[in-house]
């Protein structure tokens, strides 16, 4: 791959908004923070198509969403980000299918930068007390794990469908909603033991049935393939 216009243009909107971020906020280790966005937007200079520069916005909201996530009188700022989060999933499916060609880059892109968001949430509450470190662990897992078993398939010589499945967006739009449930309950000073519950709950389960549908869609595709 090569940079791209689609990619420069929007890493540049990405980096502009990112240290106006920081100018704004004020987090601490700043120059960390725009370091990242910098990072993310070299990247994405390499990503071609308009709806996975839209998808690496998850990505580049990382930073804020951990910033936000360890500091306890900012978790109203934090379901703001995870609300924008899931905006941009899904604007950016949308957006694949009526003007840009869905892609086997896009399909694996997107529980990427899913990971990488949520997983920044995950261990800024778990450091925070907010909630307990094993559930960030599973949310971690939850996109750690199929994105190393495609790694080595691939490294196997192997093709994996790389795609959106519908456990897998289920699993992602319930930790959303509960993570930014939690949070806003939190920031109203409102007692979130019942959601908090709910998340230790229905999170390992989605995360399970994510596991179990992803293998049976692996284990069909090489059967098809003859492997």
């Amino acid at each position: 791959m090569k940079p791209n216009r689609a990619g420069v243009a929007f890493g540049a909107a990405y980096i502009v908004l990112g240290v106006a971020w920081v100018a704004v906020a004020k987090p601490e280790s700043p120059y960390w923070l725009v370091a990242w966005f910098v990072a993310v937007a070299v990247f994405g200079g390499f990503v071609p198509g308009v709806a996975n520069q839209v998808s690496l916005a998850r990505a580049h909201l990382a930073a804020p969403a951990l910033v936000y996530s360890l500091a306890s009188n900012r978790l109203g700022f934090l379901a703001v980000v995870l609300a924008l989060a899931g905006l941009t999933d899904l604007v950016d499916g949308t957006i694949a299918r009526r003007f840009d060609k869905p892609s086997r880059l896009g399909g694996g892109l997107d529980p990427v930068v899913d990971g990488v968001l949520l997983g920044a949430v995950a261990v800024g509450l778990a450091v925070g007390g907010i909630f307990p470190l094993w559930l960030a662990a599973v949310i971690i897992l939850r996109y750690l794990f199929p994105a190393v078993v495609a790694l080595v398939l691939l490294s196997s010589g192997r093709r994996p469908e790389l795609r959106h499945t519908v456990s897998g967006q289920i699993s992602t739009a319930l930790i959303i909603v509960l993570v930014g449930g939690i949070c806003l309950f939190r920031f109203m000073n409102q007692d979130a033991s019942n959601v908090v519950i709910g998340a230790m709950i229905v999170i390992p389960i989605a995360t399970l049935a994510t596991f179990v549908h992803l293998g049976w869609l692996a284990r069909r595709s090489m059967v098809a393939g003859g492997g």
